[in-house]
C-alpha cells in the first residue's frame, strides 16, 4: 500500500516588490518622524543605545539617529561630528535598498551576496571604529 503524504502548502504568492517597498515605506515614515524630532534635545521617545547603557561605551552606529536627523535638514558639517565613519559607509545600505527595489520592480528577486571576507571587513572596520573612537 502506498502512503500518500500530503504537500506542503506555499506561502501565498507576492510580488518581489513587496519588501522592498515596506522597507522603504518604513524608512520613510522614521524619516518622517525623526525630521521633527530632535535628537540632540533630551526628554524625546527616540530610543537609547543599548551598548551604550550597559557599557558606557560608544558603539560603531552611536550618533547614527544625531546624523541622520542632522543629514535631514541639510547640516552635512554636523553629520559628520556625529559619527563620521557612518555617514561615509551610508550610501552602501542605500544602494543595496535601491537594487532590491529595482529588481523587485522587474520582477526578480534579489540577494546581495557576500562573501566570508567582506564580512570579516565589516566587522573588522567596525571593531576598530568602536576601539578608536572610545580610545581618543
Amino acid at each position: 500500500m502506498l502512503s500518500v503524504r500530503p504537500r506542503a502548502v506555499p506561502p501565498p504568492l507576492r510580488h518581489p516588490a513587496a519588501a522592498p517597498l515596506a522597507v522603504l515605506a518604513a524608512g520613510v515614515a522614521g524619516a518622517a518622524y525623526l525630521y521633527t524630532t530632535d535628537p540632540h534635545e533630551p526628554g524625546n521617545l527616540l530610543p537609547a543605545c543599548p551598548f551604550r547603557a550597559v557599557t558606557g561605551l560608544l558603539c560603531p552606529a552611536c550618533g547614527g539617529t544625531r546624523m541622520a536627523y542632522d543629514l535631514l535638514h541639510g547640516d552635512l558639517a554636523a553629520a559628520w561630528h556625529d559619527n563620521p565613519a557612518l555617514l561615509l559607509a551610508a550610501p552602501i545600505p542605500l544602494w543595496l535598498l535601491l537594487r532590491w527595489g529595482a529588481e523587485g520592480l522587474k520582477g526578480r528577486r534579489w540577494r546581495p551576496r557576500w562573501r566570508d571576507r567582506s564580512w570579516y571587513l565589516l566587522v573588522g572596520a567596525a571593531v576598530a571604529w568602536t576601539v578608536g573612537r572610545n580610545l581618543f
